[in-house]
């Protein structure tokens, strides 16, 4: 019989700590009451879905989740991303540049993926915060990903939304720039929640959907399927454990398959909201930094 399913998310109360929840429908259990005050116990136990399911049947603190701050479901797990594993972010990080197309290209073909640095954990925006667009790029875009949340030891135990913020331009003006295109304050966003037990067969069926609104009305709204990513969630997570010791953890997002067209750029106060049928709804504001 195969492990059910289950959301869990970090809250907290008005200007209380931060706590574990296993969300129920429109409530969050709080599982502090069970003696669970942190997720990375949860996602490092491979029977955290069966513990759990049952520990939804007790009568513990329920909190509706409009009545909760929802925060990035992120501890000490670093933050990775893997680049070019759709055939369409393929594409238009090869429109960035003619310098680096071919790049593009090989990496796409290549057994080995492209993998970079994101975030350390606590610069990781979660649900309802600002997300950043720098104040020295023209051409700033959401990229929507799926991300897998792997263990200490290697294995993809969960699955959660991410925002892999891009500035095209400074990355399109020389590969070298990457770093300086991908991590700066408030680039990377989580969340709301980290879904364990779900099989690569299941989550590959699921979809990933992106709106954005300027002055309440939408810009710009795509969707892709989970299905459309090149490579293995366990072949992804391998290449990133190869000669790397993660003793938290570590979340890994997966690549865009959904990118605005050349004469897109975010703006100060879009709203981002990226939705992934399993999971649920990230959504930010965005603010120049």
């Amino acid at each position: 019989m195969s492990a059910p399913t289950v959301k869990i998310c970090r809250f907290q109360l008005a200007d209380g700590a931060p706590r574990a929840g296993l969300v129920a429908g429109s409530a969050v259990l709080d599982l502090t009451a069970a003696g669970i005050e942190r997720l990375t116990p949860l996602i490092e136990s491979e029977d955290a879905p069966r513990h759990l399911a049952a520990l939804s049947r007790l009568k513990l603190p329920r909190h509706p989740l409009r009545a909760v701050r929802l925060l990035a479901p992120v501890e000490q797990q670093e933050v990775w991303a893997a680049g070019v594993t759709y055939l369409r972010s393929k594409k238009a990080r090869m429109d960035e540049s003619e310098f680096s197309a071919t790049a593009y290209d090989r990496v796409y073909e290549a057994p080995r993926p492209e993998l970079f640095f994101k975030s350390l954990p606590e610069k990781v925006v979660g649900h309802g915060e600002e997300v950043g667009i720098r104040r020295d790029a023209r051409w700033n875009v959401p990229e929507p990903e799926l991300v897998l949340v792997i263990t200490s030891r290697g294995r993809v135990a969960g699955y959660t939304i991410g925002n892999d913020m891009s500035s095209r331009d400074i990355e399109g003006e020389n590969l070298l720039y990457l770093p300086q295109a991908k991590v700066y304050h408030r680039s990377c966003a989580s969340g709301p929640f980290i879904v364990l037990g779900a099989t690569e067969a299941a989550v590959r069926r699921w979809t990933i959907g992106v709106e954005i609104r300027r002055r309440r009305r939408t810009v710009f709204k795509g969707q892709t399927s989970v299905g459309n990513i090149k490579r293995g969630f366990d072949e992804l997570a391998g290449w990133l454990c190869r000669s790397q010791h993660f003793p938290h953890g570590a979340l890994l997002l997966t690549g865009t398959g959904v990118v605005p067209g050349d004469e897109f750029t975010l703006a100060a106060r879009d709203v981002v909201r990226i939705t992934i049928s399993g999971i649920g709804v990230l959504e930010n504001t965005v603010a120049v930094v």
